[in-house]
C-alpha cells in the first residue's frame, strides 16, 4: 500500500492549511499498529509527525506544542516539545525515529538530520520510560482480569493495591501532608453487598483545594475502573485485553533493542508471528484469563530487561551539549528565515 497517497485525501487537508503545519512540517510517519507490523483488517491508520516552531514561538510571544486531529488519528509535535520527549526516551515518540523507510510519509532535510542523530537521544533513561509504560500496560491487564475473574474480597484487595500505588506519587506530585494525614485500609464492609471494603481516614486543615481535588480525582479514577464490572462486552473487551498483552511484550522487545544494541526498531518483523498470536487470543483461556505460558514469557522478558539494564553500554544521561547544538542549528535556520 502506498501510504503517502493518504496525505492527498481531503481528510488531511489540515496539514497544508494550519498555520503551525504546512511548510513547517519536517517529518511525518506511520504510528500504531501499522508502524509495528501488528495491524489487522479493522486497524486505523495513525500518523505522527514533527513540525518546526515558528519564529514567533522562538523569539516572540506565541507558543505551540502539538497539533491533534482526532478524525484522522494524527498527532504532530512541535520541534522543541518532541526534543524534550525524545530526551526522556518516551516510547510514544522515540519510535518515530525507528520506522521502516517506507513508513515515512514525508521527510525533509531537517527531518533526516534528526534521524541521522537519533543515537543522541538514547540513554539509560529508557529503562525507566519503557519500564513505566510496560508497567502501565500490565496494570491495565491486571485490572481488567481482576474485574472479571476475582472474588469480591480479592477485587477489593486489588483496588487497594492500585490506590496505594497511586498514593506513592502524592508526595512528589502534590504538597506534602504536613497539614494533616490520609490513611487507607481494608476492613469488614459496611456496605451489605460487600464482604470487605476500603476505608479512608482523612484529617486535613488549611490544605490547598487544587491539590485536594487532584488527589481525589486520582483515587476516583482508580475506583471507577473497577465499577465497570457487569457492563463488560466480552468480545470487544477480549480484543482490548489481548491488544494490551501484545503491547506489553512489544515494549519489552523494543526496550531490549535499545539497551542491548543501541537501536530503535519500531517495526517488529522477527517477532510478528508471536505478537499476532497474542493479539489474536492464542494465549487467552476461555474464562478470559491468560495461560501460564504467557506469564512465563513475561517473566523471561522482565529478567532479560533487568540484565540489559545492568549491562547496557548506553550512557546514564544523553549528551545535552550535543543535543543543544543540534537544536540551535535547526532553530537558527528558522530565526534567520532560511526555512
Amino acid at each position: 500500500m502506498n501510504y503517502k497517497k493518504l496525505l492527498k485525501q481531503k481528510e488531511y487537508h489540515f496539514l497544508q492549511t494550519n498555520n503551525h503545519l504546512g511548510s513547517h512540517i519536517i517529518l511525518l510517519g506511520l504510528a500504531g499498529s501499522y508502524a509495528y507490523g501488528t495491524n489487522i483488517d479493522t486497524s486505523d491508520i495513525d500518523i505522527k509527525g514533527i513540525t518546526l516552531n515558528r519564529r514567533s514561538d522562538l523569539i516572540g510571544l506565541t507558543s505551540f506544542e502539538q497539533y491533534v486531529d482526532e478524525d484522522t488519528d494524527t498527532v504532530i509535535y512541535a520541534f522543541n516539545k518532541i526534543i524534550t520527549l525524545l530526551l526522556s526516551c518516551n516510547p510514544n515518540t522515540i519510535e518515530l525515529l525507528g520506522l521502516n523507510p517506507e513508513h515515512y510519509l514525508y521527510l525533509s532535510d531537517i527531518g533526516q538530520m534528526i534521524l541521522d542523530n537519533k543515537n543522541l537521544f538514547l540513554s539509560k533513561r529508557a529503562i525507566h520510560s519503557f519500564g513505566g509504560y510496560a508497567d502501565a500496560q500490565l496494570r491495565r491487564l491486571q485490572n481488567a482480569l481482576a474485574r472479571d475473574t476475582f472474588p469480591q474480597t480479592e477485587k477489593e484487595q486489588h483496588i487497594f493495591n492500585s490506590v496505594k500505588n497511586a498514593m506513592r506519587d502524592f508526595n512528589s506530585r502534590y504538597k506534602r501532608f504536613e497539614n494533616g494525614s490520609l490513611e487507607i485500609f481494608i476492613d469488614k464492609a459496611v456496605n451489605p453487598e460487600l464482604e470487605s471494603e476500603i476505608f479512608v481516614n482523612a484529617n486535613m486543615t488549611h490544605y490547598p483545594l487544587r491539590d485536594y481535588v487532584g488527589m481525589w480525582n486520582t483515587l476516583t479514577n482508580v475506583v471507577r475502573d473497577y465499577e465497570k464490572i457487569g457492563k463488560r462486552n466480552k468480545k470487544k473487551d477480549d480484543l482490548h485485553l489481548n491488544k494490551h498483552a501484545m503491547h506489553l511484550i512489544r515494549l519489552f522487545i523494543m526496550a531490549l533493542d535499545i539497551l542491548e544494541k543501541g537501536e530503535i526498531n519500531t517495526y517488529r518483523e522477527k517477532e510478528q508471528d508471536l505478537l499476532m498470536d497474542i493479539r489474536s487470543g492464542r494465549y487467552q483461556k476461555a474464562d478470559g484469563t491468560f495461560h501460564e505460558s504467557f506469564y512465563d514469557m513475561l517473566a523471561d522478558f522482565e529478567k532479560k530487561l533487568h540484565y540489559a539494564a545492568e549491562n547496557t553500554d548506553l550512557p546514564e544521561e544523553p549528551d545535552l551539549s550535543k543535543v543543544q547544538d543540534l537544536v540551535m542549528t535547526i532553530n537558527e535556520r528558522v530565526i534567520c528565515g532560511e526555512i
